[in-house]
């Protein structure tokens, strides 16, 4: 039976590793193509030793138009600001694209021009974005041919609080704290990663500032969430993968507990990579490794009319929060079952 093809470009980062691992396992899609500027002429192996013997390809450094020849669908590894000057060369091409950037994930282009820093190379683009987080969006990503994936924090985050904005339960100002690892900074070495300094450490940095804030805020008022405001502020942490966060919700003193059980019950029954555990507080090692994510919620007294439910998740940044969860719009994209490759629990502890 005849395969799809795909092709990767930016593929030497750590998110383009993983997808370069889920397509190599993949029963449906061939990785034909690895387009980068680093490593070009090396195996893949130079940049991910975990792929060692695994595939004869090599990087290759290739316009975006000869990467994409004979490909069903283009994953964009590229950094900010970078894939929005990719993916109109691409546009065209009939291939279907996936891009892990940011460029394409907001509906305001001046939100975008604050938060990256830059006049958007091609808004006109916007429009045509399918925002990728299939736990809300997967019937838009079915029929797309631009597919922007979410950012990690913003997976955590929106998956933590979604059951409560589709009730109708979301509203107001809201904070967040997510702690991260350190491969969330990508592959290129910088002092806030190096391990000596990591390996001891907790720190917050662009707080009530970081990019991944409008993009949560326009998801979850397109799910539901009603005159809504984050106050994010992310951790640094001392772990390799990852993410952990936890946000304070509040509420009608009448929402009851059993209103907010049925409200994660009726979002998530059916989602083949959200788990709720047990006793509701997730943790990172258990999806550590995997494309899921565990959520959680812990329903507090009342305070006067008021009182505050905490929304918990726990993600791998690379896979749920990157890779993973692009490599499962991709298979919804190409009408495939969205589980294929990345169905395995990954590892403990």
């Amino acid at each position: 039976m005849k395969r799809f093809k795909a092709a990767v470009i930016g593929g030497s980062g750590y998110g383009a590793g993983e997808i370069i691992r889920r397509l190599l396992i993949h029963p449906e899609v061939e990785l034909i193509r690895v387009a980068s500027i680093d490593y070009v002429g090396e195996p893949l192996s130079a940049a991910h030793p975990n792929l060692e013997g695994l595939s004869d390809r090599v990087f290759e450094n290739i316009p975006p138009e000869e990467a994409a020849k004979d490909a069903d669908v283009v994953l964009l590894g590229l950094p900010h600001t970078v894939s929005a000057k990719f993916v109109p060369r691409l546009i065209g091409t009939g291939a279907k694209i996936v891009d892990l950037s940011g460029d394409f994930r907001l509906d305001d282009v001046k939100a975008y021009e604050h938060y990256y820093g830059i006049e958007h190379p091609c808004p006109e683009l916007l429009d045509r974005a399918v925002y990728g987080l299939p736990e809300l969006n997967r019937e838009r990503i079915a029929n797309g041919d631009l597919i922007a994936s979410p950012g990690c924090f913003a997976t955590a985050t929106e998956l933590g609080m979604l059951p409560l904005a589709k009730a109708g339960l979301l509203s107001g100002s809201v904070r967040t704290i997510a702690v991260t690892g350190s491969s969330g900074s990508g592959a290129a070495p910088k002092l806030g990663t190096h391990h000596p300094i990591r390996a001891q450490n907790l720190k917050t940095y662009k707080p009530l500032s970081h990019q991944h804030v409008p993009e949560i805020v326009e998801t979850l008022g397109h799910a539901g969430a009603k005159d809504f405001a984050l106050h994010f502020a992310p951790v640094s942490a001392p772990l390799t993968r990852g993410i952990f966060a936890s946000t304070f919700v509040t509420v009608p003193a009448s929402v009851t507990e059993e209103q907010i059980a049925d409200a994660y019950q009726e979002t998530y029954q059916d989602e083949p990579f959200v788990r709720v555990p047990a006793k509701r507080l997730p943790e990172v090692a258990a999806v550590s490794g995997s494309n899921y994510i565990e959520v959680g919620y812990q329903y507090g007294p009342a305070c006067g009319d008021e009182r505050t439910v905490m929304c918990f998740s726990a993600i791998d940044n690379l896979i749920k929060g990157g890779a993973g969860q692009a490599v499962q719009s991709m298979n919804i994209v190409l009408g495939l079952d969205e589980t294929l490759s990345l169905r395995d629990a990954g590892g403990f502890p």
